[in-house]
């Protein structure tokens, strides 16, 4: 079979056909790489060929040259690093896919003179295509390659794209593909942002590419003023008053929905940073310090221009739209509810007359309307200033639950939960509970999207009002209380179905979850119901893993099963050791679940997490079941290349040594053994190693002094972890090293608070000076999170707590301890009070 019939039989209508067909593309790649290469460029640059055939052969090579995941990027990189440079030159000429090739060459600095031809062929070429084409291989690099590689060239990437975009550039192609060029080069032109003439010409070409008779191009333009909003709120008052502000306001009115929904989303990117600002000030406020970049407040100046516009897109509804379309409506809706949380109380005066005008209105789209509205402006303004409103609408509301029309059914069922869920103070129990908890449960009956609007409504319901109530201790009884049987019997109903269309099962299941959450004493045996319920189902769904057929009936059982677990974890922990006897039953079936699953993470993981919350709440009771559920333990362990269940593998480590305290020395050697196994991995993802180190600290503080053996490793290898620096222009790293440093302190916590008031206390002497060290790195580093200095001042009073007869008087005596403990840097009372407990050991210790 030649080349291109191979290529064209990967896009085969007939399964096996194009399976076969891509198996050898993958066969053939393996075997010999240099020719698969050279075979696909060549079929790529024939011009005789078919173009969905140079298509395929386009993605192929792609796909050899870029993966998603790091460990296969890298080994597809320097698969390609290998060929000789004869062959990478030869499919460089004849290829496209220069990109893909660019982003893994001009991260090694290879192939210095690629962006010098590129910029060449736009500047100086009379070829249209050609212009288009390299315009669009601009736009690629620029997105595949990290910003700070591309910093340097970006003078010359940004005059050959504005040189593209200019209004008098005849084709509206080669301006189509500079604007999202220019769309793609954004972030790494940071420096010509800075320089108010470059800043002005950029902007200029933009706002007139907004005008351009080609609604594509007007379209590529809006989606540049978004992102520059969002990479540049701070230099755009100037451009907002100039022209951006009319620009958007008339963009939002177009004709054309594609350029409509650009302008919504320039007014809800304005608002998110607002959001974000107005955080950042509060912090700022906190720490007495003034905030980095003050608000511009944009949303709230542009308030009477921009809500009418809104509310009038909000009544664009489609009868039959699909709900997984984004269409102008929804996001006018979504606009409008960041809009309320940027400006807050200003939002309600502004749409009050829309709702009071409309909410009764014979049409539908005015209806639904006036109620989206109406749940939109929930979150921002103060309580105060809403709860008269929702007061005098919540009968309202309750009677639209009847209302003719689904689409208004539905906004009502979702505003009811938006209610319940931020206003909870406004729901007085005795005159609205009934109606309501009515009302949402003879939703259940309605179509899937209503019930899914119910179930979450009926969930915020539990969870508000129980956290209510559980400020005020543990009460005997719930305002819930006389509806739980019939809401939770309502719910399980609703899950007794096979399909999940618009995730109304789950959620059901999930509203489930709370109501065993919250449950107060005297709905208990409401509780114990429903687990029995949920293991009958649990123990039918693995009675029938042997007439799964097919893909779809697989991730159907798996999604059944994961609900099933979510439910008994929820009544394992308000039940607490109340469950034990139905804990044979649930280990029973958990252990058959974990050998059913086979490879599937998400079901093994709800499985393991199961028996985690088993382990907290039996503790010591638990130790019946270990022998049995160690085999299935550490398998997960070692699947390095499944993150996320190698994650939960480590916590449930953590969570047996809890349980089991001195108990578990038994099984300290072997855990240990496999988690420094897994910190050598090259293939386990770096944040599993950070739950592996506070892990320690588990194991540690629960065997106390029988970790003696492991003492020396672990202090070796958290002092080693503890060395890394992060760079400040490296984000990733930064945060990455946060959650690094919290890792590496939780454990040496749990480390000296094991040795703590023991007599092989003195073993912890060697290591006090690295510790310490440790900790005046963290405290020195100006990115230090507010954990991580709790957990610092915590480790340093537990240190001196250890030895309060003057063992380590020189070293907490350090100018650096006595300066940090003096601090008078803005931090929340709870580390306030750790730093003075801290304050008081260090006194004690250095007498």
């Amino acid at each position: 079979m030649n080349a291109s019939e191979l290529l064209a039989n990967t896009l085969s209508p007939d399964a096996n056909t194009r399976q076969t067909a891509t198996q050898q593309l993958e066969n053939a790649s393996r075997e010999n790489y240099p020719a698969y290469m050279m075979m696909l460029s060549s079929e790529l640059a024939n011009e005789n060929s078919q173009l969905h055939i140079r298509n395929a052969a386009g993605l192929a090579l792609k796909n050899a040259l870029s993966a998603r995941e790091t460990a296969r990027q890298s080994e597809y990189a320097n698969r390609w690093l290998a060929l000789d440079n004869a062959t990478k030159d030869k499919i460089k000429q004849e290829s496209l896919v220069v990109a893909a090739i660019a982003a893994v060459e001009l991260a090694r600095d290879q192939w210095p003179d690629l962006i010098e031809l590129l910029l060449g062929f736009v500047n100086n070429s009379t070829n249209t295509n050609l212009k288009i084409a390299t315009l669009q291989t601009i736009g690629y690099i620029c997105e595949s390659i990290k910003p700070e590689i591309l910093s340097l060239r970006s003078n010359e990437i940004l005059t050959a794209v504005i040189h593209g975009a200019r209004k008098d550039e005849p084709s509206t192609d080669v301006q189509l593909a500079a604007v999202h060029a220019l769309f793609n080069s954004l972030e790494f032109v940071r420096e010509n942002f800075e320089r108010e003439g470059e800043r002005n010409y950029i902007m200029q070409v933009v706002c007139e590419a907004t005008q351009n008779p080609s609604v594509a191009v007007q379209v590529g333009a809006f989606e540049c003023l978004v992102k520059i909003m969002a990479l540049y709120y701070d230099k755009m008052a100037f451009y907002m008053e100039q022209a951006l502000f009319g620009l958007t306001v008339m963009g939002m009115k177009h004709n054309d929905e594609r350029v409509a929904l650009q302008a919504v989303e320039f007014w809800t990117t304005v608002c998110e940073e607002e959001i974000e600002l107005a955080q950042e000030a509060r912090e700022a406020a906190d720490y007495g310090e003034p905030p980095e970049v003050e608000s511009k407040f944009f949303a709230k100046v542009a308030l009477p221009e921009v809500i009418p516009v809104l509310l009038a897109l909000l009544t664009r509804q489609e009868e039959d739209a699909d709900e997984d379309e984004w269409n102008i409506s929804m996001s006018a809706g979504t606009c409008l509810n960041f809009t309320a949380q940027a400006v807050a109380d200003p939002i309600v005066p502004a749409v009050i007359p829309f709702i009071e005008a409309h909410i009764k209105s014979q049409d539908w789209h005015q209806r639904e309307a006036a109620v989206m509205t109406f749940g939109s402006i929930l979150d921002g303004p103060d309580p105060t200033v809403l709860m008269p409103l929702v007061n005098q609408a919540l009968p309202l509301l309750i009677g639209m639950m009847n209302d003719s029309n689904i689409h208004v059914k539905d906004t009502t069922a979702w505003t009811l939960g938006r209610i319940c869920d931020l206003l909870i103070i406004t729901i007085k129990p005795d005159v609205h509970l009934h109606p309501l908890v009515s009302a949402l449960v003879t939703g259940l009956q309605d179509n899937p999207r209503i019930v899914t609007n119910c179930c979450w409504a009926l969930m915020n319901l539990a969870d508000q009002l129980g956290y209510l109530e559980e400020e005020s201790e543990s009460p005997q009884t719930g305002h819930l209380s006389p509806y739980y049987e019939g809401v939770v019997n309502a719910l399980l109903r609703v899950t007794e179905t096979t399909s999940n269309e618009a995730n109304f099962r789950t959620s059901a299941y999930e509203a489930i979850t709370s109501y065993a959450t919250h449950a107060t004493n005297d709905v208990i045996p409401v509780v114990q119901n429903t687990l029995i319920t949920i293991l009958i189902r649990m123990e039918q769904l693995l009675g029938m893993q042997n007439q799964i057929i097919g893909v779809d009936d697989r991730n159907n059982w798996n999604e059944l099963q994961s609900n099933l677990c979510s439910v008994v974890i929820s009544v394992i922990r308000r039940l607490n050791d109340g469950i034990q006897p139905m804990a044979d039953r649930i280990m029973t079936l958990i252990l058959q679940l974990i050998q059913a699953a086979g490879k599937t993470s998400t079901v093994l993981e709800d499985a393991f997490l199961v028996v985690g919350a088993l382990a907290s709440a039996l503790e010591a009771a638990f130790s019946p079941y270990i022998q049995a559920f160690l085999p299935f333990l550490y398998p997960a362990l070692k699947a390095h290349e499944d993150t996320q269940l190698c994650m939960v593998a480590v916590g449930i480590i953590g969570d047996i040594s809890r349980a089991l305290g001195d108990q578990s020395a038994q099984y300290a050697g072997a855990f240990m053994n496999v988690l420094l196994e897994n910190l050598q991995s090259e293939v386990l993802n770096r944040n599993v190693k950070i739950s592996i180190l506070s892990c320690f600290g588990d194991i540690a503080l629960a065997i106390g002094v029988a970790f003696e053996p492991y003492l020396d490793t672990t202090m070796g290898v958290l002092r080693q972890a503890g060395a890394l620096q992060p760079n400040p222009l490296d984000y990733d790293l930064v945060d990455y090293v946060a959650q690094l440093r919290e890792g590496i302190l939780e454990a040496y916590t749990g480390v000296v608070t094991g040795f703590k008031n023991t007599d092989k206390v003195h073993l912890l002497l060697p290591h006090s000076s690295n510790v310490l060290e440790f900790i005046q790195r963290c405290l020195a580093d100006d990115e230090r999170t507010e954990p991580t200095v709790k957990l610092c001042f915590g480790l340093l009073g537990d240190l001196a707590d250890c030895f309060p007869n003057g063992q380590l008087k020189q070293l907490f005596l350090s100018e650096w301890v006595a300066s940090e403990l003096r601090t008078k840097r803005g931090m929340s009372q709870e580390t306030k009070k750790t730093m003075r407990w801290a304050r008081e050991m260090v006194k004690r210790a250095t007498v």
